[in-house]
């Protein structure tokens, strides 16, 4: 089932970052992140996500052509706000770019993008990316610092980081879940389309996809992960059909 059918739809962006990590292992050609996307059109996926590092951990720039070749759906470019990004963003012009920080030695992307203290650095990439048709999105914490500086810098999409919630224990779920809820209805009054990812499994997506105000969930590492037992159209297929089950 398509999540379009729904009266209030929430859509599944996948993150097929780490198909290129099991590649890259071995440093050949296979898997191949563009039969995931293939894959993934197939099956009820909304989007794409790929995340360019600037070690090419994973992701390769040759990747994203040819991803953007042989899927219609929209690519959203994960990428951190440095020149060498800006310019490949500005060459490849995918559907949407999501700023996220980046360390060099964390092996995910361990928190959200410090929008309120970088503003200055963010407004011209900010631009740049949304004069060239791109939609601009940041990868924040769910807290209302963060999400003023997000208004301040203009940009149309948040896409609030749901690692806390992910990995939070009794009663600070519940804490965490409200925190999201809160900051999702805050950008939504204020015309800005709030996404969220990080973390999210069967177990705990449903409370994340309630959320009314989200219009995406971004979702990679443990769909991959489960691919391999059950096959990646299993593994989407059981994702989209918990989301809409959700709402």
């Amino acid at each position: 089932m398509s999540g379009g059918l729904h009266p209030n739809p929430l859509r599944l962006g996948v993150n097929i970052d780490h198909v290129a990590t099991i590649r890259n292992a071995r440093g050949g050609d296979h898997p191949d992140p563009v039969r995931a996307a293939q894959i993934v059109a197939q099956c009820g996926g909304d989007g794409i996500t790929a995340h360019l590092r600037e070690d090419r951990r994973h992701i390769r720039d040759e990747d994203l052509a040819r991803i953007q070749a042989a899927t219609d759906l929209p690519l959203n470019l994960e990428m951190a706000a440095t020149d060498e990004m800006l310019a490949i963003a500005l060459r490849h012009k995918p559907h949407a770019a999501c700023i996220v920080p980046e360390r060099r030695e964390e092996r995910t992307t361990e928190g959200g993008l410090d929008a309120a203290g970088q503003h200055n650095r963010l407004a011209p990439i900010v631009s740049r990316l949304g004069d060239a048709g791109i939609r601009v999105s940041l990868f924040i914490a769910p807290d209302p610092r963060q999400l003023d500086a997000a208004l301040r810098l203009g940009v149309p999409v948040v896409e609030f980081h749901t690692g806390e919630y992910a990995h939070a224990e009794g009663d600070q779920v519940a804490a965490e879940l409200k925190r999201i809820a809160d900051m999702a209805a805050l950008a939504a009054k204020n015309g800005i389309e709030p996404h969220a990812g990080h973390g999210l499994t069967y177990e705990n997506v449903q409370p994340i996809a309630a959320i009314p105000q989200l219009a995406e969930l971004n979702i990679g590492h443990y769909l991959i992960g489960e691919a391999i037992f059950v096959g990646l159209e299993s593994a989407v297929t059981r994702m989209r059909g918990l989301m809409d089950d959700a709402r």
